[in-house]
């Protein structure tokens, strides 16, 4: 035995499609995986081992990212990780590709600014899947609030080389703004960008739900044992 969580008992059929469930929420846990194909391409790791590694550290929601990749493999990497999800109960989300998500039976999709808006999403997910959107500025995060998606996301928080967004650092004060925005409507809201182990409990202090890490994953090249200290850091804010 190696200490990892044992993956709790899911309801329900494995392959069956969320949304046609009731109604579904995003996981109370305060970490948010992100799992991107380049990142895990340049650490030599499979999108899927890298998920298994973090849902045996206890991660129970992971957002599943690739840019510039064959519609057929993307498809076939995220049903595994879905199939994989189910065993610890854990929450998939697909970044961008409602059809991806929908075909592979995931509870749902993120997007973007630039993407579709979450009421055309959801005439492809249908109304009980998850749907998140990504703000950057306090106008937007306002805005996302009066939309259909399920949880909001805010950032870059910090300085990141991970993902150009086409905007700065937008620091704390905009995620505590974001964070109440999000509450008037309550749906709870996700900071993402430049966030690290050590930078993460501030994040949470000023509002944030969950913090949404990707780079930080890779410290130490055991992103289990880092997704366990995420954990056990952010569980004492």
């Amino acid at each position: 035995m190696d200490g990892s969580p044992s993956p709790p008992k899911s309801s329900g059929d494995a392959t069956s499609h969320p949304w046609r469930r009731a109604s579904i929420h995003l996981h109370p846990s305060p970490l948010y995986v992100i799992c991107d194909a380049d990142a895990c391409a340049r650490a030599g790791w499979s999108v899927r081992d890298f998920a298994h590694a973090c849902l045996r550290g206890g991660a129970r929601v992971l957002q599943l990212r690739a840019k510039q990749v064959s519609s057929a493999w993307w498809l076939d990497e995220a049903a595994a990780v879905v199939a994989l999800a189910r065993e610890y109960a854990a929450q998939v989300i697909v970044n961008d590709r409602a059809d991806i998500a929908v075909l592979a039976g995931a509870d749902g999709v993120h997007v973007g600014q630039d993407d579709l808006s979450p009421a055309l999403v959801r005439r492809v997910v249908g109304d009980t899947a998850l749907v998140g959107l990504s703000t950057h500025t306090r106008a937007q995060a306002t805005h996302a609030a009066t939309t259909k998606a399920s949880y909001l996301a805010v950032g870059p928080v910090f300085s990141s080389q991970t993902k150009d967004t086409g905007y700065g650092a937008v620091g704390l004060p905009l995620v505590a703004e974001a964070a109440e925005a999000a509450a008037t409507v309550g749906r709870p809201l996700v900071a993402i960008g430049g966030i690290t182990l050590d930078r993460a409990p501030e994040v949470l202090r000023a509002g944030a739900a969950a913090v949404a890490v990707i780079s930080d994953l890779w410290v130490g090249g055991d992103p289990k044992s880092r997704v366990r200290a995420y954990l056990r850091t952010l569980e004492r804010v």
